[in-house]
């Protein structure tokens, strides 16, 4: 198979997500409006070349006449952690968070979805259902899954998963003395001041990307 370029693995993902959350393919209008092109004739070129390319096949008279080639890839995996047959572009999706309890533990696994981890910034270790929008200025939405890759490297900037005593927060990560601000991306919400000596502060991951499905 011929090597997908950006735009085109974006086409196939949001495709594959859609699918999966509605049981239909988009229409072509659909997909230019989610991804940003500037018409349906634009769409129809990508998915020409996925056609090409013998990743889908299209069904002309129809304008949700997209077929995925790859069938296996809209079966769900199973939610049992003891499989072997998982592979690396298979990923938890991580709901509600139990206080204390650790983020890739059974309860919080909600379902597992096959994603390509070249749509990231960097292989992301599980995905994080966003919830609330304190975010929103980076991009990031309530609802979104959130690509997080397991890490305690972080730099000032970067936007991360943190757990503050019993609470799992994203937001963007500021060193401040002797202090830690985690700074929100939206003027509704204050930023989170912690004081490290007198509070539980983990870094469970960075982001790495998001994965967003037409609402």
């Amino acid at each position: 198979m011929e090597k997908l370029t950006r735009k085109q693995q974006r086409v196939y993902d949001f495709i594959l997500e859609t699918m999966m959350d509605t049981g239909a393919p988009p229409t072509r209008a659909e997909i230019a409006d989610a991804l940003g092109f500037a018409s349906a004739n634009a769409a129809q070129a990508h998915l020409q070349t996925l056609h090409r390319k013998g990743l889908i096949e299209l069904g002309a008279r129809r304008s949700r006449g997209i077929r995925l080639v790859d069938q296996d890839a809209l079966t769900p995996a199973s939610n049992d952690d003891s499989h072997e047959d998982y592979d690396g572009s298979t990923l938890a999706v991580i709901g509600q968070v139990a206080a204390g309890a650790p983020m890739l533990a059974v309860e919080h696994v909600s379902h597992r979805l096959r994603i390509d981890p070249n749509i990231f910034s960097a292989a992301p270790d599980y995905l994080l259902t966003v919830h609330g929008d304190s975010m929103t200025g980076a991009g990031i939405l309530d609802g979104d899954l959130l690509g997080v890759k397991t890490t305690t490297d972080l730099r000032p900037g970067q936007i991360a998963v943190f757990r503050v005593d019993d609470e799992v927060t994203v937001k963007r990560f500021h060193p401040d003395g002797e202090h830690v601000r985690l700074g929100a991306e939206n003027p509704e919400y204050q930023d989170i001041m912690v004081d490290p000596s007198r509070e539980s502060l983990t870094v469970e991951g960075i982001a790495v990307g998001v994965i967003r499905s037409i609402r």
